[in-house]
């Protein structure tokens, strides 16, 4: 069966050439040109992934994302005209999986729109677990003892970098590479915040000790 792309995009001229190409493709398409129509779409249809733009009338594309995340996981890759870190980092944490900036070459578009198709089939059905943690991954979903917990995305995303590898060691450097991006520009310091926030929603709040600290080295998930 053929996958269906969502793309919001006010630039009439570049939606119907992106459409033309994704068709090429064998891809089904479907367009909306403003940020409103586009999210209703989205909550309406049954699509595999969208491409969605930031600089968007009546709703942003930031505020399509986090509205769209309280309720679907699909696949969303931001195109930015914007080539800034903060606008990165801001689409990435409210729950994109990966950007673009424009202007780009179709060819790395494809690419990327491929990349995120194979990481959503690889996660249906995913379930991780240590101790009484579990996280079922397609539904975006971890509890504790059957209790669910609320987390980010980036949140989520690290702890299951770390449930992936558990009872490894893995470094600040690894981690903020696999989670964060090779290309981000920051501090490893991020790392130990976002492990103080799962440490604070997970081993804090259920009496659990599951995230440890390697002293020089970097952090592991493992039982007690």
């Amino acid at each position: 069966m053929e996958e269906r792309i969502l793309l919001i995009e006010d630039e009439e001229k570049l939606a119907r050439m992106v459409e033309m190409e994704l068709k090429y493709e064998g891809y089904q398409v479907e367009k909306a040109f403003d940020g409103r129509t586009g999210l209703e779409r989205a909550r309406s249809g049954s699509f595999d992934l969208i491409l969605l733009d930031i600089m968007l009338p009546q709703l942003s594309g930031m505020e399509v994302l986090r509205r769209l995340r309280r309720d679907s996981q699909v696949p969303v890759i931001m195109l930015t005209a914007r080539d800034s870190v903060m606008d990165k980092v801001s689409g990435l944490d409210s729950g994109a999986d990966d950007y673009i900036t424009k202007p780009f070459a179709i060819e790395e578009l494809l690419a990327r729109i491929r990349a995120a198709l194979r990481n959503r089939g690889s996660r249906e059905g995913q379930s991780l677990s240590v101790g009484p943690l579990v996280m079922e991954v397609e539904r975006h979903r971890v509890t504790i003892r059957g209790q669910e917990v609320e987390l980010t995305k980036k949140e989520f995303d690290l702890l299951r970098q770390l449930l992936e590898n558990k009872g490894r060691v893995l470094s600040r450097e690894s981690l903020l590479d696999s989670v964060w991006g090779f290309d981000f520009v920051g501090e490893t310091n991020s790392v130990d915040v976002y492990i103080r926030f799962l440490r604070t929603k997970l081993d804090e709040a259920f009496g659990v000790k599951l995230i440890h600290t390697v002293r020089g080295v970097g952090y592991v998930i493992r039982e007690e």
